[in-house]
């Protein structure tokens, strides 16, 4: 469940041609799909959810490169302030939820509670056992009101996590993913393995399956789990009114103020010719 570290397995990189040319026909159904959630009025959620540096964040990337942000909309909640550890747990997730027409692509979702909280001590036995009990009966609300839900896994072995971690370590452009907690992450490898089976086995319904994606290679991983959302939601395509540009006015009238009268930013490019 873990992944592998072989080598071989590295070396069977999916070739950036093949996956390039297959993501870009990906997201072009993924823009089909959008426009299918936003005409039949439905509600897409999808999680992403692993460790850290299993990739979550970069496939929401690709998935989200062409869509319209007034349509699908991205949440990462920070760490919850003192008033929302007083709410009822899910009580803040409820609030970005999609309304008709929307989807939210969850970058780490309620499951907090089943992974960090519970392997860092920032709930309680009984608030962690308290979740497990809830969980399913919260998504299976949620889906018999009509929402369609989506729950990933990024599964990637403990070697893969540590170079990518190391990478992030000596990359300044990479840094601000890094936090105390990322890298206490190596150090409970195990009690977080641990923690995950028992949330797989409590959380992974009928209602609301649990989908691995194996993340060793980060493009196999984008290209199948995109693939996969689109075969589980039936869309369809929905036909677009053409559109024309009007004619412009010819009328001449209009006279633009002198240059002098702005501010213009300095031509920096310049510098670079």
């Amino acid at each position: 469940m873990a992944g592998t570290s072989d080598p071989a397995e590295q070396r069977n990189r999916l070739p950036r041609a093949v996956y390039e040319r297959e993501l870009f026909q990906l997201q072009a159904e993924l823009v089909k799909l959008q426009e299918w959630v936003r005409a039949e009025n439905q509600r897409l959620v999808v999680l992403f959810e692993g460790r850290d540096a299993a990739g979550k964040g970069s496939t929401i990337k690709r998935v989200t490169e062409y869509l319209n942000p007034r349509v699908a909309r991205i949440v990462a909640l920070p760490a919850p302030t003192e008033r929302e550890r007083t709410q009822w747990y899910f009580q803040r997730y409820v609030a970005q939820l999609p309304a008709a027409g929307e989807v939210v692509l969850f970058d780490r979702s309620w499951y907090n509670r089943a992974g960090v909280e519970r392997v860092m001590g920032f709930c309680t036995e009984e608030e962690h056992r308290c979740f497990l009990e809830q969980c399913p009966v919260f998504e299976r609300l949620l889906v018999d009101d009509g929402l369609l839900l989506r729950k990933y896994w990024f599964s990637i072995s403990r070697a893969e996590q540590a170079r990518r971690l190391r990478k992030r370590v000596e990359d300044p452009m990479r840094q601000w993913k890094l936090s105390n907690v990322d890298l206490d992450s190596v150090a409970h490898w195990d009690e977080y393995s641990r923690a995950r089976d028992g949330m797989l086995a409590a959380t992974d319904t009928p209602e609301s399956p649990w989908y691995l994606v194996e993340s060793e290679d980060k493009r196999r991983a984008r290209i199948n789990m995109i693939a996969h959302l689109l075969s589980s939601v039936p869309y369809h395509e929905v036909p677009r009114p053409r559109m024309e540009l009007p004619t412009r006015s010819s009328s001449g009238s209009y006279r633009r103020p002198p240059r002098c009268a702005f501010k213009y930013v300095p031509d920096y490019a310049a510098k670079l010719e």
